[in-house]
């Protein structure tokens, strides 16, 4: 508005509610959010203390149970990414080491085997190319879906305020 706009036009300038809602949100750290949210707006009564001791065998194997769940799906969905990676350095290592082999079989003497070797060095070139592609969009997509999880676990924290 300083600058001469108008009201509705500065306000249209900043963007979409949403947008600016989760730009908040993901900007402020999650030990934040957590510290703010556990932190208790009331003292327990004794009645409540002697459930949480009592409930603690039940509650807290389950909690560790459901994280070590959680945690087992994450680290195998980061396991396929680095298999995925693995077998692309794998074909590049196989067209290489064809490559090799043909020129020893040429030397050799070797004509037919060598242009078989090359052949085989070709398709495994060929294949290392898509899946670089391959990789690539896979591990484009985890960390998009990472970062997606860990801002629907903020929004998780923030109460949403009536106007």
């Amino acid at each position: 508005m300083e600058e001469g706009l108008s009201e509705k036009d500065a306000v249209n300038g900043l963007g979409a509610v949403d947008t600016i809602v989760s730009q908040i949100v993901a900007d402020i750290p999650l030990t934040k959010l957590v510290k703010k949210r556990i932190t208790p707006q009331k003292r327990l009564n004794v009645w409540e203390i002697i459930l949480l001791v009592l409930g603690c065998p039940i509650w807290l194997s389950l909690a560790i149970a459901v994280s070590a769940v959680i945690l087992a799906l994450y680290v195998s969905l980061w396991a396929v990414i680095i298999s995925l990676w693995a077998i692309f350095i794998s074909l590049i290592g196989c067209a290489l080491g064809c490559i090799v082999a043909a020129v020893i079989g040429f030397a050799q003497g070797g004509g037919l085997t060598g242009i078989a070797v090359i052949g085989a060095g070709v398709v495994c070139a060929g294949l290392s190319v898509f899946m670089f592609y391959g990789c690539k969009s896979a591990t484009k997509g985890i960390l998009l879906f990472t970062k997606r999880v860990s801002l629907s676990v903020k929004t998780c924290f923030i109460k949403k305020e009536k106007a």
